[in-house]
């Protein structure tokens, strides 16, 4: 497999987590983009946020090609945390700008560097801080990826809409009340496995 092909498919991959993690916002209120679903805090917006940063970071300071703005929310100072949700002045617009000004950034990095070039991660440990970009673009897609993840369980959470891509949601075709059924199930299953009984419920 020549660097070109697998280059192009390590970078298809993650613009697919990518697109992924961005259509879990299309079409929810201000309010459910942000509303935090578990006790962790984990919310829609946030996790957009925080991949945009991340990514800024492995293909941009790794590789010696800054990102060239500023994300306060990383400083040394900045509040625990502060990378995974938007205050009330950080609208979805300029988050999602944020993300395409990252990607546009990341893509160029990409583009420019062969997959053994080196690069050095700082906040990682001293014995596996010297990466390639081939080692980085692994990561991101595992980053991207298991964040789209995240999101698509929050996404249910808000308004039961799932599934993996826009283009393909990855789901079997289900009548009315067949998920129900499903799901009811699997509760009777894990039930019987727990050794839990109706009248333990």
């Amino acid at each position: 497999m020549t660097d070109y092909t697998a280059k192009a498919d390590l970078h298809r991959y993650l613009r697919a987590g990518r697109e992924a993690l961005l259509w879990k916002l299309e079409g929810l209120s201000e309010y459910d983009v942000r509303r935090p679903l578990v006790p962790t805090g984990t919310n829609l917006l946030g996790l957009v946020k925080h991949v945009a940063s991340v990514e800024a970071g492995y293909l941009g300071d790794v590789f010696g090609r800054p990102f060239g703005e500023a994300l306060p929310w990383l400083a040394d100072d900045a509040d625990v945390n502060a990378d995974m949700w938007a205050t009330r002045d950080e609208s979805r617009q300029s988050v999602i700008e944020l993300y395409h000004r990252v990607w546009s950034h990341s893509d160029a990095t990409i583009d420019a560097l062969p997959l053994d070039a080196p690069g050095r991660v700082p906040w990682w440990a001293d014995d596996r801080s010297d990466v390639t970009l081939h080692q980085i673009l692994v990561h991101m897609i595992a980053e991207t990826h298991r964040h789209a993840g995240h999101a698509d369980i929050v996404r249910e959470l808000i308004d039961g809409a799932a599934g993996m891509r826009k283009d393909n949601d990855n789901l079997p075709p289900a009548d009315d009340g067949w998920w129900e059924t499903y799901r009811a199930t699997l509760e009777a299953t894990a039930r019987d496995a727990g050794g839990i009984g109706d009248a333990d419920r």
